[in-house]
């Protein structure tokens, strides 16, 4: 796990990251509400919630899974 990652992606992650958590907080919200009664939401809130918080991970530590495995992308 060493870093592959500059500075202009590390701080994107962080961000993108930040919002996939606080998009998956409102939906859960939404839902224990009672605004919204789709029985998918708990699961699209906790893939949210997960996702966002494994960004945050990788912006974090400047560690990128999908630049580990060879691929490129571009920030």
């Amino acid at each position: 796990m060493e870093c592959n990652l500059d500075a202009r992606g590390k701080a994107t992650r962080l961000v993108s990251g930040s919002f996939g958590v606080l998009f998956g907080i409102i939906l859960g919200t939404l839902f224990l509400l009672d605004v919204t009664p789709w029985h998918l939401l708990p699961y699209i809130s906790a893939a949210s919630i997960f996702g966002g918080g494994f960004a945050i991970f990788e912006g974090w530590s400047g560690w990128c899974v999908v630049r580990a495995i060879g691929i490129r992308t571009p920030l």
